[in-house]
Parts: C-alpha cells; structure tokens; sequence
C-alpha cells in the first residue's frame, strides 16, 4: 500500500512514539490508524502530502458526518506524525499552522437544581438498612462531588470526620483532600454505627458502602439504587450516578465558589474540563435575570 520509504518513515515515527515520547501501545495504535487511513484516502506519498490535502480530508471526515472530538484526535494524529517529520529534517509540505484547529462540541452536563436534589435526599426511605445506606451514600456524593468509582472504593482510613475532610484516590493513582459537610457526616456516621454493621454480618472489608450481601457494592448496584430513589422520589429528568458530581460542581459555581477550587475539588488535571460548568452557570444567572429583573415583569 505505501512504498518503501513511507513505511521505513511510519516504523522510525512508531519507534519515537514509543521510546522518546513514552506513549502507551494502544495509543500508538490510534495514532498509526489515523495516519494509514489518511495516507490510504490520499494516494499519494508522504513526501508530496500538502495543507490542501489535509484540509480536504478533514472536510471529508466532517460531511461523513465524524464526531468534532475524533476529528480533532484525528487532526491531532496528522500533526504530530508531520511534526516529527519537520524536527527530524524529512522533506514535507505541510505546515500545520495552515491546517484550521476543530472547534469541539462542549457538553453540558444534566444537573439537578438545588431544590431537586434536596427533594431527592429527603425523599430516600431510611427504615431500613439499605434504606440508611441509599441516604449516606447519596449525602455522601451530593457534599463531596466525588466520582462513583472512588466513591465506592472509600475505606474507614480514609474518613477524616473530626477534620471535616476525606481522603480519595482518583484517576492515575492521584490523592486529593475534599471538605465534607456535618449533614454528610452524619448520615455516614449513622450508616456506620447501625446499618452497615448489620449488612457486613460477618464479613471483614474496610470498604464503607456494601450491598446487601455485605460485599462492596458495584457500578452498576449504585446505578440501580439511584433509578429506584429517583424513580421514588418523582424526578422526571433523566439521572446517573454522574449527574450528582456535576450538581455538586455547578451548585458550588452558582453560590459563587471560585472555578479552580472546583477544578481541585473534582480532581481535573486540566481547568478546562472543569470549564464545562461555567455553561451551566450562564445559564442559571441568565434564568435569574429573566426571572428577577423588573423589567422582565413590565407589561408589553
């Protein structure tokens, strides 16, 4: 498919990524993908691919129609195989500064309002132990904006109730500190002491939410807990375990909490995945308006 000398090129540009850049296989997989099935689209071979080229491949992927995050993995892709091509002296045409950017999509995240999520809380059963249980652990989430994976890997070493703190463990092993507030801790203390004592039975774990088999509850147990509670509790908007990681960080942003201490709060590497929160709250300040404003009330 391509002749020698390309593919002498795409071996020494899989070795770089490999060896110099340090990127995971699978990675490199995507990255070697993307440039074939470019290569293969253009006919032509590396050395006489240009921006006019590039630009009409990537409008191709656009009329197909290609989501806007892989066209911009795809364009990324391209980049970074010409790039190495310019900084190790290989004749190309192609000057990246020429190809336009793909501008994303930004997801906006569903959230409950503040008096919706304090309907769902109030509205949980707490008769009995997995009632309690339902109630801490969405207590749990609401205060602490954690994600459902570190929610259900949190451990008795990790509660810093007297601090007021938790300790959880996120994506790539990172730990990170978040406040946590008396009603939470409370309904966690409550769950302690009474229901998950008699859930453990005689089971030995340190991992705080169990099932009824008093093992450690799974994804997809805490998914169907929170259908039920919602179901329970009336709430007609669509709702995952998600969904009250982002009320947390867009409720925070509405009473005024500044984006970066959300951004550590939620543990992104990068503010601009907490920036998706920012939409949320243009929109509620942009309710507020309508609603409030005395010239929103005038007669037409």
């Amino acid at each position: 498919m391509f002749n020698e000398k390309d593919i002498a090129q795409i071996n020494r540009y899989k070795y770089y990524l490999r060896t110099e850049r340090g990127i995971n296989e699978l990675s490199i997989s995507f990255y070697l993908s993307d440039l074939e099935q470019f290569l293969t689209w253009a006919g032509k071979v590396v050395a006489d691919i240009d921006c006019p080229d590039i630009i009409a491949y990537m409008s191709s992927l656009y009329d197909a129609p290609l989501e806007s995050s892989s066209m911009a993995r795809k364009r990324s892709s391209l980049k970074s195989f010409f790039d190495y091509l310019v900084e190790n002296d290989y004749p190309t045409k192609v000057d990246f500064d020429r190809i336009p950017s793909i501008k994303l999509s930004r997801y906006v995240p569903d959230i409950l309002s503040v008096d919706e999520m304090f309907h769902l809380l109030d509205s949980i059963e707490v008769e009995s132990d997995l009632g309690i249980r339902n109630r801490a652990i969405i207590e749990f989430m609401y205060a602490t904006g954690v994600r459902v994976s570190e929610m259900l890997n949190i451990g008795l070493g990790d509660l810093m109730f007297s601090q007021e703190l938790i300790k959880v463990t996120g994506k790539g092993n990172k730990q990170r500190i978040i406040p946590i507030n008396d009603t939470a801790i409370e309904w966690v203390n409550y769950y302690l002491k009474t229901a998950r004592l008699n859930l453990k039975k005689d089971g030995i774990t340190n991992i705080i939410f169990l099932n009824y088999n008093g093992k450690p509850m799974t994804r997809m147990g805490f998914w169907k807990v929170l259908q039920k509670v919602a179901l329970e509790a009336g709430i007609a908007k669509k709702i995952s375990p998600h969904t009250l990681r982002h009320s947390f960080a867009s409720h925070l942003l509405e009473a005024g909490a500044n984006l970066r201490i959300v951004q550590e709060l939620l543990g992104h590497a990068s503010i601009q995945t907490t920036e998706i929160y920012t939409h949320i709250d243009l929109k509620f300040i942009q309710e507020e308006h309508a609603l409030y404003h005395p010239s929103n009330r005038r007669g037409k």
